[in-house]
């Protein structure tokens, strides 16, 4: 494993982190509840020391099962957390939509103090704003909050996590420009490589360090579905996917054939070698839900990058292609350029 500093912080990750999403939620299938624990820990010893989770992740298991696995380690590892969704209401939740959002100081205050209960730690390494938007960033009254829970040894850094469908360019730019956050978690993947491509000559300036999640876009870039149609059980994250999207996804992995040719390795490891070949992010976040794949993804970190001229490529190729053709949907549903 390889390890890169954390923007301008003190803190040095691996270069693959573990998403605790899908050892804490049904949303990339269902794992053994033993199994959980064990990929965990494994990642440990693999060489894995970036552990990002969430509070909204199973009210709160997200958490306590990072905790349960990593024990006395804990301070060798970095424990990512985010908070901003009031999932201390009575209000359940429907599926996948969005919950409450609440960047209050008191919530903000209240949520790190049991998030440092659940994690059984007196301090949080990096605490992140979970899909703000541009007004929660705008508020000095978060950041001076944030600034008193640094002050007082709870968190280390603090820095936000941009969603798939919250959160574009113009809360990023905000982030890193307007506020002394370290970090800026985002999507970025050979077929999704915007709006993060804009975001990584403000990075270098900045001197953020980029958190890069989802390198494989859904499975796409791996090789599971080509000669099988997946069957997404109910609570899966894909679940809504149809065979319009499945076709689409396999045509896409078609154009990228040339890669393999140039780098015969594995889709699934060029997918990050991708992401980590941009300096600016400092860690990927693949989806973890089996120890072959555990294994294959953080062995990820010692194979070649892809060469300048199929960087170059990839790039026109979601220009030229894949951009005109996924015509991406903004805030209000319409089209967004």
């Amino acid at each position: 494993m390889q390890y890169r500093q954390l923007g301008k912080t003190d803190l040095t990750v691996s270069e693959v982190g573990f998403g605790v999403w899908t050892v804490a939620t049904n949303w990339w299938g269902k794992i053994d509840s033993d199994e959980r624990v064990k990929l965990l820990q494994e990642a440990v010893t693999l060489g894995v020391n970036m552990f990002d989770t969430a509070d909204t992740y199973s009210e709160g298991f997200g958490e306590e099962i990072l905790a349960k696995a990593i024990g006395s380690s804990r301070h060798d590892v970095v424990y990512a957390t985010k908070f901003g969704y009031d999932i201390y209401n009575a209000v359940p939740r429907e599926g996948h939509r969005e919950r409450p959002q609440d960047f209050s100081p008191d919530f903000i205050r209240y949520a790190c103090e049991q998030s440092l209960r659940r994690l059984d730690t007196d301090y949080i390494d990096l605490y992140q704003l979970h899909n703000p938007r541009v007004t929660a960033i705008e508020r000095d009254e978060v950041f001076n909050t944030l600034e008193e829970l640094v002050l007082e040894g709870k968190v280390r850094y603090y820095g936000a996590a941009l969603g798939p469908d919250i959160g574009w360019f113009e809360e990023g730019d905000a982030m890193m420009r307007g506020r002394d956050g370290v970090t800026l978690q985002i999507i970025y993947s050979i077929i999704e490589q915007q709006p993060a491509r804009d975001f990584f000559p403000i990075a270098k300036e900045t001197q953020t360090g980029l958190l890069s999640r989802v390198p494989h876009a859904s499975e796409i870039l791996t090789e599971k579905f080509r000669n099988t149609p997946p069957v997404f059980e109910e609570g899966d994250h894909r679940a809504h996917r149809n065979q319009a999207w499945l076709d689409e996804a396999v045509r896409k992995l078609d154009e990228l054939r040339f890669l393999q040719e140039c780098h015969p390795i594995e889709m699934d490891q060029l997918a990050i070698t991708f992401a980590l070949a941009e300096p600016a992010i400092c860690t990927v976040l693949p989806n973890i839900t089996s120890r072959e794949t555990l294994k294959k993804y953080t062995a990820s970190s010692e194979v070649e990058r892809p060469c300048e001229d199929c960087l170059a490529r990839l790039r026109e190729i979601f220009d030229e292609v894949f951009t005109k053709e996924l015509q991406p949907l903004d805030r209000a549903g319409k089209s967004r350029p």
